[in-house]
């Protein structure tokens, strides 16, 4: 029982309520969208050659927005005293950033001030970057595991 104990103990120290989350970008695709279905309703009154010509346009506009990835301004997302994992050539960073040197982002890991990482914006996946934030469902689970784990210990010193 004890083994039990020192091994629960140990899982939820071990547990942090923080996790790195990408941030999701506004998706304008679906905006556009509901434009082109008003456009589709109004070229349903207009004769036939001009409600495939609508659509043809409607189609092509769609397939556009699709194609083209909106761009991210990676100084933007990285500022300083921010605490992010990137993804650099491949490789996952754990870093706080430091400041912007012209083109390069120098920033230190997590755990280690001393250490001083400098990359090029180009080499740092826009697409990747993750902040890190407080995560309620995990500190709900927490909560009700540590309720748990005191109704068992109260259970238990009642039998």
């Amino acid at each position: 029982m004890r083994k039990y104990l020192y091994f629960i103990i140990l899982s939820l120290s071990l547990v942090s309520c923080y996790t790195y989350q990408v941030k999701k970008t506004v998706d304008t695709t679906i905006d556009k969208k509901q434009e082109s279905k008003n456009n589709k309703a109004l070229a349903n009154t207009a004769s036939a050659q001009t409600e495939s010509s609508v659509k043809a346009k409607s189609l092509n506009q769609s397939q556009n927005l699709q194609q083209t990835p909106v761009p991210v301004n990676v100084q933007e997302k990285l500022a300083p005293n921010k605490n992010v994992k990137i993804d650099v050539d491949g490789q996952s960073y754990k870093v706080i950033v430091d400041r912007w040197e012209g083109d390069s982002l120098v920033a230190h890991p997590v755990h280690s001030r001393e250490k001083v990482l400098k990359f090029h914006k180009n080499q740092i996946n826009a697409e990747k970057i993750a902040e890190k934030r407080f995560s309620q469902p995990i500190a709900d689970i927490i909560t009700i595991a540590v309720y748990a784990g005191i109704g068992v210990g109260v259970w238990s010193l009642l039998q």
